[in-house]
């Protein structure tokens, strides 16, 4: 094969690659701008329509697809290539009372849960870790020989009535429930130990996004994670409550921003319980609705329904809640992360 010949193969080569490229592009574009779920009032038929409308692309008729009267619709790249299946459910539109009020967060774990394994220093001088391969940082104790673990102080004291030397636990591992056994080792001063590192709860300083008609709240726009495994809190119980902006550190490129703050963690400052923690946020009811949480009804809208251009963020960095402008830049219906649907500046 000549020198003329290999160019004009690597030219082909290039030119399909090129040509591949622009495909996979333009079908991760389509994937991003086509929401696989939207909610409709009955008044947004057309608005569907629009958000929709993409040249290529073509929709079949609807399907039924429950007793909610949701349907599915069929898409087609070209009228052929088939694309991916978009659910439509409609909804009665909804208001909601919307605050940016900061709040204090106290949260309790289901169980004990486990940060880090660690060495233990044994009675002979040597240093063993019991835990190694068996508990895994993000494991929840809940019980320890067939004994409920709820806390800290539940766990220290069963290790303090510990009579053998092999215990039987029970650990919360990515949602499953296992058994596990091992042999805790006496330390220097002749006391049991797992030779591991444990957390019970955790609180902090968060916004509070809106309560409903019913005194049902979410707040954050994000789940809390534990700091040191970074996967997602599981909650057992936890309190709403009153709280102080102290200081405001302010965002900068690649570091966030951050509100410090002050909480009283006593009985006649909770304002409401929180009854879950998600990758949106967490949720509970208010008990109150104080008239620092500044609240004003507003008409709930839906991802469709967003537009790029000038929007406001309502949020209190003085103790008192104020609306800031802002400006979404751009949007994403179907990015990965739930919590990164569109962009503002």
């Amino acid at each position: 094969m000549d020198r003329r010949t290999k160019y004009r193969h690597l030219l082909w080569w290039i030119i399909c690659l090129d040509l591949l490229t622009v495909i996979w592009l333009g079908y991760r574009y389509l994937d991003r701008k086509i929401p696989d779920e939207l909610y409709v009032t009955e008044s947004q038929e057309q608005q569907v329509k629009n958000v929709l409308d993409y040249p290529l692309l073509s929709f079949d008729d609807a399907i039924t697809v429950s007793g909610d009267g949701s349907y599915l619709l069929s898409s087609r790249i070209l009228g052929v290539i088939p694309f991916k299946d978009v659910k439509v459910i409609p909804t009665d539109s909804t208001t909601v009372l919307v605050s940016g009020s900061t709040v204090g967060i106290y949260m309790e774990t289901d169980g004990v849960l486990v940060i880090d394994t660690g060495e233990i220093i044994s009675e002979e001088g040597r240093a063993e870790e019991p835990a190694e391969k068996i508990i895994e940082p993000g494991d929840y104790i809940v019980a320890f020989n067939d004994e409920i673990i709820e806390t800290k102080k539940d766990l220290v004291e069963d290790l303090e009535k510990l009579k053998q030397d092999t215990v039987e636990l029970q650990v919360i591992r990515k949602g499953k429930k296992i058994p596990l056994s091992l042999s805790p080792v006496k330390d220097i001063k002749g006391e049991y130990k797992l030779g591991i590192w444990v957390r019970d709860n955790t609180q902090g300083i968060g916004t509070l996004t809106f309560v409903d008609q019913n005194g049902n709240y979410g707040a954050l726009g994000h789940g809390i994670s534990d700091v040191d495994t970074g996967e997602l809190l599981h909650i057992d119980d936890g309190d709403l409550y009153q709280a102080q902006i102290v200081w405001i550190q302010k965002g900068s490129s690649g570091s966030p921003g951050e509100l410090s703050g002050l909480i009283h963690y006593e009985a006649e400052k909770i304002i409401g319980s929180i009854e879950k923690n998600c990758e949106q946020g967490i949720y509970g009811k208010l008990s109150e609705l104080p008239e620092e949480l500044g609240l004003r009804k507003m008409e709930v809208a839906y991802k469709q329904e967003l537009e790029i251009g000038p929007a406001s963020i309502l949020c209190c960095v003085d103790g008192t809640v104020r609306e800031f402008d802002a400006e979404i830049t751009r949007i994403d219906m179907n990015h990965e992360d739930t919590n990164k649907s569109f962009v503002i500046q």
